[in-house]
């Protein structure tokens, strides 16, 4: 797979509800888009994240917006008035991420709505296997759009890359956050979900999507190797989280119990 990747032309208005601060931004293809920023306090780790999570979503069958790469002129920060945005900005100049805006979509409501418990099991599979925080009551990072619902905000995932020497060694961890999982509830058919998607994540896709990370998104502070090696470690940690999910997967199905 290659991501598009569009050129940032217009700041149209900041998202003050996402603890890193997006925004959403005008494209050269005319497109809106919610622009995760480089520059951000959780840094380009939080978009190595949204990539490589969102991808294995969309690998999976999983419902996600559009990921695009983006680039940002730091030009743009001349016509902001708020001294935090234009600092954001200009801290972000360069490859940056974004998803595609969807106009009219709503937040989920686990009040309101009755999710399908098959797709509730998948997506609870799906955030066990990518260790992602960020799926809670509090903060669904669920979007209801036609009806459907959509997976947004993956730069909580992958957690375990924070401070990361490259091992896989705690790669067959269980996750016992997934106790406070938003769609626990429904999600009844959590064994079923792992028969099905295991069989769609396979090592060549997984190496194809951590192909795409750009340089410039691996070269923190705390970066362990050279981009090409952080890409091995990368697929090499979820190739053994996926052959040893047998200990995320019955931990899911503890909690839901």
């Amino acid at each position: 797979m290659t991501p598009r990747t569009v050129t940032a032309t217009r700041y149209v208005t900041p998202l003050r509800e996402g603890g890193s601060m997006p925004a959403v931004v005008e494209a050269d293809d005319d497109g809106l888009y919610v622009l995760k920023f480089r520059g951000a306090g959780q840094g380009a780790k939080a978009l190595v994240a949204e990539w490589v999570a969102g991808e294995i979503a969309r690998a999976l069958g999983l419902p996600v917006p559009e990921i695009v790469f983006v680039d940002l002129d730091p030009g743009l920060a001349r016509t902001e008035p708020d001294p935090e945005i234009q600092h954001l900005i200009r801290a972000s100049a360069g490859l940056n991420l974004a998803l595609d805006y969807l106009p009219g979509a709503a937040a989920f409501d686990p009040v309101a709505e009755q999710p399908d418990a098959v797709l509730a099991s998948q997506i609870v599979w799906f955030d066990a296997y990518v260790s992602n925080v960020d799926r809670t009551a509090r903060n669904t990072n669920l979007l209801v759009w036609h009806r459907r619902l959509q997976l947004i905000d993956h730069g909580a995932a992958l957690y375990f890359h924070h401070g990361w020497d490259g091992s896989a060694a705690n790669a067959g961890n269980p996750f016992p956050l997934i106790k406070d999982h938003v769609l626990l509830p429904w999600a009844d058919r959590i064994d079923e979900a792992d028969a099905a998607l295991a069989a769609k994540l396979t090592p060549e896709t997984i190496a194809d999507i951590v192909a795409q990370l750009p340089d410039t998104w691996l070269q923190d502070a705390d970066a362990f190797a050279a981009p090409d090696a952080q890409r091995a470690a990368y697929a090499d940690y979820l190739v053994q989280r996926l052959a040893q999910r047998e200990r995320f997967v019955e931990e899911a199905v503890r909690a839901r119990a």
